[in-house]
């Protein structure tokens, strides 16, 4: 394979992105330098905090380029090489996704260890998805035994994953909001939740305070908005919140209303904490341990929603954004 299908940004998107903001090239690959590897792509990973990057905005990562091609986590093996390290077959992990095949240095491709799992899972439930998960509520939250958790978004990436870690860590009810009945019953039904709502069928407010009589001690935010207003409602005494995410906001293009009981922050002594998966990579060896034990013996559960053709990487992403997703959305190249 000497060329590569790569998808660029090649406008800023204003509110929700459209196809028209990208587009899709051919770009042939020069040959392998010293200690450098070829890889072809075998899942590419499309994610929330991408749409961030795709504005000029200053973040904890760098915006994506116009007129290049974006990044990401990606995973493939080795079709050629000039790396002793990295010999052909080998399994990697990678952030030059949004491409059908990658090449570079060999130093910025990850050997992946051989445990049985899929490749696919070392981009949700074993890779950045699931130690974001596992950071959010060990670390972050600082989940005790008994507490009681709240989740939104989770039936997605990090949501799907989020409830059944927080069950291992000894919460001892953990409850999930969705944008679908059929995601309802999945969280309850496969994911191990005890309770769940659509947040589609009444104020989020309203149904989070008929099923926590007792209120809820720790809340895992993937949605900001409504859900972090519910969630400060009913987040008891000593209450934590780990914000991981807010795609409810992501493409708004005006300033977004801040919640207005902000004072239960004082009032109930809460503590709400913002992160960022990289500030936590000291957890992952604890966490790649355990994760992998669980999921082998099928103790945790992964789905995946996998879109074929890297040409089809974009709509992945659109509906991504949208919910159409359950569990990690991927792209097969």
């Amino acid at each position: 394979m000497t060329s590569s299908i790569q998808i660029q940004l090649v406008r800023r998107p204003v509110g929700t992105p459209s196809p028209a903001d990208f587009r899709t090239v051919t770009v042939d690959l020069p040959e392998l330098g010293e200690d450098e590897v070829r890889v072809r792509n075998e899942y590419v990973s499309v994610d929330p905090y991408m749409r961030g990057r795709m504005n000029d905005a200053k973040s904890y990562v760098q915006p994506f380029g116009l007129d290049e091609t974006m990044t990401g986590g990606a995973v493939g093996r080795v079709i050629e090489s000039r790396s002793d390290t990295l010999p052909v077959g080998t399994a990697v992990l990678h952030g030059f996704g949004w491409r059908n095949v990658a090449q570079g240095p060999a130093q910025q491709f990850s050997p992946l260890p051989e445990t049985g799992l899929p490749l696919s899972a070392f981009l949700g439930a074993a890779g950045m998805t699931g130690l974001t998960a596992y950071a959010g509520l060990k670390r972050v939250a600082a989940l005790r035994e008994g507490d009681v958790v709240f989740i939104s978004g989770a039936a997605g990436a990090v949501g799907s994953i989020a409830g059944q870690i927080a069950r291992k860590l000894g919460a001892s009810r953990v409850l999930g909001s969705a944008g679908s009945a059929a995601k309802v019953s999945l969280l309850k039904d496969r994911y191990g939740y005890d309770e769940a709502f659509n947040y589609k069928d009444a104020p989020v407010r309203q149904q989070l305070r008929a099923l926590t009589p007792d209120g809820i001690d720790v809340y895992f935010d993937n949605v900001g908005g409504d859900h972090l207003e519910a969630a400060l409602d009913r987040l008891n005494t000593g209450g934590r919140a780990a914000l991981c995410g807010a795609i409810s906001q992501y493409n708004d293009t005006g300033r977004t209303p801040g919640p207005d009981n902000l004072a239960n922050l004082v009032t109930r002594s809460l503590k709400l904490e913002g992160f960022i998966v990289g500030q936590h990579q000291d957890l992952q060896p604890e966490f790649a341990e355990k994760m992998t034990q669980w999921l082998t013996e099928g103790s945790v559960v992964f789905d995946e929603t996998v879109v074929d053709g890297i040409e089809n990487a974009v709509d992945a992403f659109l509906d991504m954004m949208k919910g159409a997703n359950t569990g990690k959305m991927l792209v097969r190249p």
